[in-house]
């Protein structure tokens, strides 16, 4: 049987326009290969947003459709940096687990 956990965190983060934010989602799997993704949910916005996806453990594929976007994985954290920050990326960030 496996197990996946993505624990909550409620970090709020506070950046100024123009600099870049880094983002940090700890996840805990049994499996050997995982698809970590990235979304955004803005309060005008009915569903989440994609922002990427990349894989982590056994996975070495990635979806980064916009270069302002970075990621890097662990078998442990997925991180998201956001750089060129405007106040259009004021929204709630989180990430998910996908096995395959």
């Amino acid at each position: 049987m496996s197990q996946h956990t993505i624990p909550p965190r409620e970090d709020e983060v506070s950046v100024t326009e123009g600099e870049s934010v880094t983002l940090t989602c700890r996840y805990a799997t049994t499996w050997n290969s995982v698809y970590l993704h990235w979304y955004r949910h803005d309060s005008d916005l009915q569903v989440p947003q994609f922002i990427l996806r990349k894989g982590a453990k056994g996975y070495k594929g990635q979806n980064i459709p916009d270069n302002r976007y970075k990621s890097q994985t662990t078998d442990t954290t997925t991180k998201l940096t956001i750089s060129r920050l405007t106040l259009a990326d004021t929204a709630l960030y989180y990430c998910a687990l996908q096995t395959q």
